[in-house]
């Protein structure tokens, strides 16, 4: 299988924080990959770096054929690249339906003079993108909701929200940080069967930071191990969970001896 993404020997330094030490990561197109490490492994700085929020000082990382480090954040939509944040930075006026409008506006491609004067090609294109952003919003179960704001939705609704106004840049890769964050146990399986329905309706490539090991474990094609900034396991999810090296680095820092012998957040 090609790969979507290929990261190589990145380094990032902050001063003299070493954030991610020669890290290497790939992922397979059509996959469901996840990133997962203890806090302060390094997870986010590198979501940063292949966002382009964080320049590297090392090391390459490439999209399909194109080199991302030659690209600024707000080029990476218009190759095929989309994220979600931790925090999902709504906008408290617009709806559900404004937010995924403010994703499609990446691919808006009337001219300013079209939009001011309201041409009938810019008529259009909004009637087309609005289209669209209502379609996406069925994909995520949000249609029915599409005229609520969208900070006056539950966490769980918010974030689909979030997830909603990424897709409507039409991705091939999609970054996720911590999409399973204060969501209840029914949440997080709705969203492990959403985010499968979209990988194979959209033919999407997914990257994701999680803490929640099971929702990893089962979602997950492949896992990559971060510790101290560095790659320290990566493969299968049956291969992960028994690697002595990662329940070190996940258990090794543990006080309560209650925690046993599996992986916690």
């Amino acid at each position: 299988m090609a790969e979507c993404l290929v990261v190589h020997g990145l380094g990032l330094s902050f001063g003299g924080l070493r954030a991610l030490d020669n890290v290497s990561l790939e992922v397979a197109e059509g996959s469901i990959a996840g990133l997962i490490g203890p806090n302060g492994a390094g997870k986010t700085s590198l979501l940063n770096c292949i966002s382009r929020f964080y320049h590297p000082q090392q090391g390459e990382i490439r999209f399909r054929s194109a080199d991302l480090l030659r690209y600024p954040p707000h080029a990476l939509a218009g190759l095929g690249l989309a994220r979600t944040f931790q925090q999902m930075e709504l906008f408290g006026v617009l709806t559900v339906l404004e937010h995924v409008l403010v994703g499609a506006h990446t691919r808006r491609r009337s001219s300013m003079l079209g939009e001011a004067c309201a041409l009938p090609a810019a008529r259009r294109a909004e009637r087309c993108q609005r289209d669209e952003a209502l379609a996406t919003l069925d994909l995520v179960g949000l249609r029915h909701l599409a005229g609520y704001p969208a900070t006056a939705l539950p966490l769980g609704l918010q974030k689909r929200t979030g997830l909603a106004r990424a897709l409507a840049c039409q991705p091939r890769l999609l970054l996720l940080d911590e999409p399973a964050g204060g969501l209840t146990a029914g949440e997080k399986r709705e969203l492990m069967a959403l985010l499968r329905t979209l990988r194979d309706h959209l033919r999407l490539t997914l990257l994701l930071i999680e803490h929640d090991m099971d929702l990893v474990m089962a979602l997950c094609d492949m896992v990559t191990v971060l510790d101290f900034g560095k790659r320290i396991a990566a493969g299968p999810p049956a291969q992960i969970q028994t690697d002595p090296v990662v329940i070190t680095a996940y258990l090794g820092r543990a006080s309560d001896a209650h925690r046993g012998h599996r992986l916690e957040q």
